[in-house]
């Protein structure tokens, strides 16, 4: 158990994590940090600063960029200039951190980067929708196709259905609001019908198909 535990620490592990991390106003927060004796403000932390330090390098390789980014990530860190604000200190701590940001105008490059980051949803779901759109794709009678075939035919069934959305049919039609109550937990409250459509691509036409290694 220790093991897979450890697997799946390291999997999620990765230094976007840590620059997430890093520019999340809570963790700043004196409150957030009396919680525990053992905590400690993440630019304290050495590990977060050595993997941060690499996410700001991969982000901006420019050197004169990167000096920007560190005096507003200073700036943000010593609660100076704007951060120096009561508001914008008292609500590190109570308001959601993608709300925060909007006491970041003062840095406009670390805004951008903590907008990206603190709105990416945490769950698996997107990456378990995946594995459903690939037993369609990879079925009992279509298993001769290669890896990299079946990755490809997921990838252009997922980005299809996001196209979809811009579709007149996503609006009205058979198939509209298809994604519904998805990974946002939309609400159901505006809609008069849902509609609700299987989109497969177990078709009968691609039943009859068995895709082999030299098929492009």
């Amino acid at each position: 158990v220790h093991e897979i535990l450890i697997d799946r620490w390291n999997k999620n592990n990765t230094p976007l994590h840590y620059l997430a991390h890093a520019l999340d106003p809570k963790y700043y927060n004196e409150q957030w940090l009396n919680e525990d004796p053992t905590r400690v403000p993440p630019h304290k932390d050495m590990e977060i600063n050595q993997e941060r330090t690499k996410c700001i390098r991969k982000y901006f390789p420019n050197l004169e960029d990167r000096n920007k980014v560190n005096m507003e990530y200073a700036e943000f860190v010593g609660k100076n200039g704007d951060f120096r604000d009561f508001d914008s200190i008292e609500n590190r701590y109570a308001m959601d951190p993608k709300a925060w940001v909007v006491h970041g105008a003062c840095a406009p490059m670390l805004q951008t980067i903590a907008l990206s980051l603190l709105a990416q949803p945490s769950s698996s779901s997107c990456a378990e929708r995946n594995w459903s759109t690939y037993s369609f794709v990879h079925s009992m009678k279509q298993n001769k196709m290669t890896p990299k075939l079946a990755e490809d035919l997921v990838y252009i069934h997922s980005n299809l259905c996001l196209l979809s959305r811009k579709s007149p049919q996503y609006a009205q039609g058979e198939t509209k609001m298809w994604d519904i109550g998805g990974d946002a937990f939309d609400s159901l409250e505006d809609i008069e019908v849902l509609e609700v459509v299987s989109l497969s691509l177990d078709e009968p036409e691609m039943e009859s198909i068995v895709f082999l290694d030299e098929v492009d």
